[in-house]
């Protein structure tokens, strides 16, 4: 039986396989393998670097707790050795608790006896006290009688100040007859008073707001002459007596309210006694001595 010459022979067709390459199956399978080692690699390298940092932040977080507990030991060792000074004082504390004790204790009796004895000073000063406000009850008593007697030599002393018609025809202030009632109408505070001591002079002396001069006095008979010397101009008081209002006006006198001289006393060649001027009266100039004389 021939054999076509198109039909290859088996040997032929072993030789044409073998001769053909890798197949296919075997590339893909490597790849596959090739792939899969790189996933197994890429996968291992991502675990190795999740574990290095986990490494590392667990080194990190080692340090801290190492720092924190070293922190702690040095606190430990601090509050060891203040409560070893704290025991100490305690210990000290107590012993000055029982000194403090013993020292109250000395201080108690000594205070004790002290208000006793305080008691005892306090009992007789009371009883000596009492003694002393006896006496000054009495010394109230008395006084009480002086001060009542003084008050009826007041009120006999404002019975003396009387008014009268001064020389001029106008009824005057109530009239002071020495020093004392003068005293009492300055304390009733109605008119300004000038208590003067008048010596026989041909110069004039200011009294006051104004000025005068002592012409003569008559002893015997409580009589004196003077010369008022007011707003430019001089007035003559002629025979006046003791305790009578010698009156003239000034300009601006209030009310038309005159002043008053009243004198006390005649000596021989003095007189003494006071000028009344009203209260809202503002004091002229003095005149000079030299202006002449005018006779009221």
């Amino acid at each position: 039986m021939s054999i076509s010459p198109n039909v290859p022979s088996p040997q032929e067709s072993y030789h044409y396989d073998s001769g053909g390459g890798t197949p296919r199956w075997i590339t893909i399978l490597f790849g596959v393998l090739v792939a899969g080692l790189a996933a197994l690699a890429y996968a291992g390298h991502s675990v190795q670097s999740r574990l290095e940092q986990e490494v590392s932040k667990a080194q990190d977080q080692n340090k801290i707790l190492t720092a924190q507990l070293e922190q702690a030991n040095t606190r430990l060792a601090d509050l060891k050795g203040q409560m070893d000074v704290t025991t100490q004082k305690i210990g000290m504390t107590q012993a000055e608790l029982a000194d403090a004790r013993s020292r109250a204790e000395s201080i108690r009796k000594a205070q004790a006896a002290s208000d006793a004895k305080l008691s005892e000073q306090i009992a007789e000063t009371q009883k000596e006290s009492e003694a002393k406000i006896g006496a000054v009850a009495t010394d109230v008593t008395g006084a009480k009688k002086d001060i009542e007697a003084t008050r009826t030599d007041l009120e006999a002393t404002k019975s003396k100040l009387e008014r009268a018609t001064g020389d001029m025809g106008v009824m005057s202030g109530l009239i002071a007859r020495n020093h004392d009632d003068l005293e009492e109408l300055k304390r009733r505070g109605d008119r300004n008073y000038y208590e003067f001591t008048l010596q026989k002079s041909k110069t004039a002396q200011r009294v006051g707001p104004v000025q005068m001069a002592l012409g003569k006095t008559d002893q015997k008979k409580s009589k004196y002459t003077m010369t008022v010397l007011a707003d430019d101009k001089s007035i003559e008081k002629k025979d006046k007596t003791a305790g009578e209002p010698v009156q003239f006006y000034v300009k601006g006198s209030a009310r038309m309210s005159p002043y008053e001289i009243v004198v006390f006393d005649v000596g021989k060649n003095q007189i003494t006694g006071y000028l009344a001027t009203p209260k809202d009266t503002a004091n002229p100039p003095g005149a000079p001595a030299a202006a002449p004389p005018a006779k009221q």
